[in-house]
């Protein structure tokens, strides 16, 4: 696999990032407060991409997908939304990146049930070829990357490049000093690029006075749970 320079740096915060950030809080799509996840820890703020539902709201949130990518430095040939959330996600980022980066890259999905009449097949889109990234919301259990790497595995001309999803909670997986994403970053040996980092959501309080109520439980959140004791 090709090697790629990703820019890693988890606590500097870019103007575009900070206008996610209050567009995601706008949309109710980043909340504070108690929330209680699936892992059974009480967090003091939530995540929720699927609220991005409007026309305006889809395209810029593919502007923003866009952007990681472009300041990631990845290097990629095509995009791939695995189904089901990742294939509204991929078309509007495929859509920015020709329209705002002047980047034309082809884009494939699958379907979750073969379709066994006309073209047939499980893909959609453009035929799997070079360094693919993943188009996705969210990663908890990589399930969608093992599947996407079996699909790539019956395409010889394609080899998975990398991953970008819209949050990197930063926090510990159970029984694990890494987060969800680090073991899957270690377990592929490939690039996970979020839109932002929850540290990158700390600064963004802390240089905001409206949102300072919150703090105190964030900062404790990111102790008891954050990797690398949240530094």
């Amino acid at each position: 696999m090709e090697s790629s320079t990703v820019n890693t740096n988890t606590e500097s915060l870019s103007e575009w990032q900070a206008d996610f950030l209050s567009f995601a809080i706008d949309q109710g799509v980043l909340g504070f407060g108690e929330f209680t996840l699936k892992s059974g820890r009480v967090s003091p703020y939530f995540f929720n991409a699927g609220k991005f539902q409007t026309g305006d709201a889809l395209d810029r949130l593919g502007r923003y997908y866009a952007q990681a990518l472009i300041d990631s430095g990845l290097q990629f040939d095509m995009l791939f939304g695995p189904a089901y959330k990742g294939i509204p996600l991929g078309t509007t980022t495929v859509v920015a990146l020709n329209r705002d980066h002047q980047r034309s890259v082809p884009f494939a999905f699958n379907r979750k049930e073969a379709k066994d009449h006309g073209e047939g097949g499980d893909l959609v889109g453009a035929p799997l070829h070079g360094r693919v990234v993943i188009v996705d919301d969210v990663i908890t259990a990589g399930t969608a990357i093992r599947e996407v790497q079996a699909i790539l595995n019956k395409h010889p001309g394609a080899q998975l490049a990398g991953v970008v999803v819209a949050m990197d909670r930063e926090e510990k997986a159970p029984d694990s000093e890494l987060s969800a994403i680090g073991q899957l970053r270690a377990e592929f040996g490939i690039p996970i690029v979020p839109v932002i980092r929850f540290s990158q959501l700390v600064a963004f309080i802390k240089a905001r006075a409206e949102y300072g109520q919150y703090l105190p439980a964030v900062e404790s959140y990111r102790r008891q749970y954050g990797v690398n004791g949240g530094v």
